[in-house]
């Protein structure tokens, strides 16, 4: 055999092994979005006229002196009760702010409200549950600064994170961590 043949061989022979290995192998797992180093929230309650702006996450964690006061702007404006919020609802601000291209500027409307202020709401409206999520600290009434309401309602239901209530004539739009349904 020439040596010119055999060079061609040895070189299919380690083309075609290096072919075998690379099928062998995994395929590389798709590039994930990068998770960002921080959630912020600024929140200015419409009833008190407080404003927090907030770091509530880093570093792959919670920050529980941040979520306190987070609790604290979205309590019950009528009584001051406060109640841990659900932290799922806080990452969902800042999830529809990010998709929106926005800073996450909220207004709150309602957060927290304690059974005595929802069955008051609830007495004076057919609009308001008489189990409503609010009372557990799992939804909020708000809008987005910068984004026509309809707009955060449409992001919110494509995100289907639960509850998704649409309000322009009040100005808000509800939403809570619960089923996913819209009204």
């Amino acid at each position: 055999m020439s040596n010119r043949r055999l060079r061609r061989r040895l070189v299919r022979g380690i083309l075609g092994g290096l072919a075998a290995c690379a099928i062998a192998l995994p395929a590389p797992a798709p590039a994930a979005a990068a998770e960002p180093a921080t959630r912020r929230l600024v929140l200015s309650n419409t009833h008190t006229g407080e404003v927090l702006d907030t770091i509530y996450w880093a570093n792959g964690s919670y920050l529980p002196a941040e979520l306190g006061r987070l609790d604290w702007v979205f309590r019950d404006h009528r009584t001051s009760d406060v109640l841990a919020i659900d932290s799922r609802l806080f990452d969902l601000l800042h999830d529809l702010a990010a998709t929106a291209g926005l800073e996450p500027r909220y207004h709150i409307v309602s957060g927290y409200r304690s059974p005595a202020t929802n069955a008051m709401l609830a007495a004076k409206s057919d609009g308001v549950s008489s189990r409503s999520l609010h009372m557990e600290g799992k939804a909020i009434d708000i809008r987005l600064e910068g984004l026509p309401l309809a707009t955060l309602r449409d992001l919110a239901l494509a995100r289907r994170a639960g509850g998704v209530g649409y309000y322009p004539d009040s100005d808000f739009v509800h939403l809570d961590v619960g089923r996913v349904r819209s009204w």
